[in-house]
């Protein structure tokens, strides 16, 4: 029997998370979450503030645009945020509780300010290691207090395989079988470099499947597309909303027309919060240019399927219900997943709802088990 799975919920990091599970050595490249003189609290980095630490509440992003101004205007919060923080948004035990009351059997979680921090401390690649596997560290004691709930997602940079090597032989140890990576260049190398080829062998070897979530990393574009608008939050850019998809899109792209999945036919892919609108399309124009190219140059590409063949084969997607996932599934095949983003302010409390009543209550678990939870399952291993 297929359980209902959320694909894509967060579990906040505690103000000391990166400190309390980061190596001794490494300690003082730790993130943490420390208050300013007004009280406001701040994800911070060797004294550099990086993001407001704000509480969410799903379905209400004025409330996090409020902190957000408050906070510029150097006023103090109206709750203090340890007050203002659930205790299911940290606490493993309490978010299994808070899972039974959102209608899910399980869920996978993302962590919350592991969103804002990679492009802060891009520079630095050994900060950068060192709080990626403190968080590591803590999905695996979630993973272990959820017992099949919880499904923690781990956080992996590509720039160094031995590094790599060595987390994921320990996160599948733990039994976390997901691993968000950024769907981005990789020290300037596409994700389909020769040098990545041991890469995608590792992720097949461990079961792990890397997973392109939103986040503050590498982007698409060149940096002058971005700094154009007059945005006082570097973490939510106004072009970055726009193009939301093109990342994953290129990303996708690259490992299907230049042969990773072919080369790789176990290498499993998610893409969560990343939109999903944009797949039929892509699928489009990324077939439709690998064949018109081949005419053009009169030569034949080597690929044996059609580039979304592979997509459909080896990735699975979010999709909120709001995008009409059952649409999405007619035009682009049966790769969608059903998902909450609880708690975040874009998120919603009443997700299986949403989805049910999508075609006056005709999209069922019954009739898409993949949605409600068997895409999700497929990418953890479980089915």
């Amino acid at each position: 029997m297929t359980i209902t799975l959320d694909a894509d919920q967060h579990l906040f990091e505690s103000r000391t998370l990166w400190r309390d599970h980061a190596d001794p050595g490494d300690r003082d490249l730790a993130l943490e979450i420390v208050d300013d003189e007004t009280g406001n609290a701040w994800v911070s980095w060797q004294g550099t503030q990086i993001s407001l630490a704000h509480v969410t509440t799903p379905g209400d992003p004025d409330d996090v645009g409020r902190q957000q101004a408050r906070a510029r205007e150097g006023l103090p919060p109206e709750i203090h945020y340890d007050d203002a923080l659930p205790r299911d948004y940290w606490d493993p035990a309490a978010r299994v509780a808070t899972l039974d009351r959102l209608g899910f059997d399980a869920a996978v979680l993302f962590p919350n300010y592991g969103l804002v921090w990679e492009h802060t401390l891009a520079g630095n690649l050994a900060a950068t290691k060192a709080n990626l596997t403190a968080w590591n560290r803590w999905a695996a004691t979630v993973a272990h207090e959820g017992r099949g709930r919880l499904r923690p997602v781990g956080h992996l940079t590509l720039r160094d395989p031995e590094w790599l090597e060595r987390e994921l032989t320990a996160l599948e140890a733990a039994g976390v079988r997901l691993a968000m990576i950024p769907p981005a260049l990789v020290d300037n190398r596409p994700l389909s470099h020769p040098d990545l080829e041991p890469v995608w062998s590792a992720f097949e070897h461990h079961g792990v499947a890397p997973v392109f979530h939103v986040a503050s990393t590498v982007r698409p574009f060149p940096d002058p597309w971005y700094e154009t608008e007059e945005n006082p939050d570097p973490n939510n850019l106004l072009m970055q909303s726009v193009f939301i998809w093109a990342a994953p899109a290129l990303a996708l792209a690259d490992l299907a027309l230049n042969g990773v999945f072919a080369r790789h036919p176990d290498l499993r892919v998610g893409v969560m919060e990343l939109a999903a609108v944009w797949v039929p399309m892509f699928f489009q124009f990324m077939d439709g240019g690998y064949a018109f190219t081949s005419k053009l140059a009169g030569s034949e590409h080597d690929l044996e399927l059609a580039p979304s063949e592979y997509v459909k084969r080896q990735v699975r997607i979010a999709a909120f219900s709001f995008e009409q996932p059952q649409h999405l599934e007619r035009a682009a095949g049966d790769l969608f997943m059903c998902c909450s983003d609880w708690p975040h302010s874009e998120g919603t409390d009443h997700a299986l709802d949403e989805y049910a009543a999508l075609s006056h209550g005709k999209v069922t678990r019954d009739e898409h088990p993949g949605l409600y939870g068997g895409h999700a399952s497929w990418l953890l291993r479980d089915a």
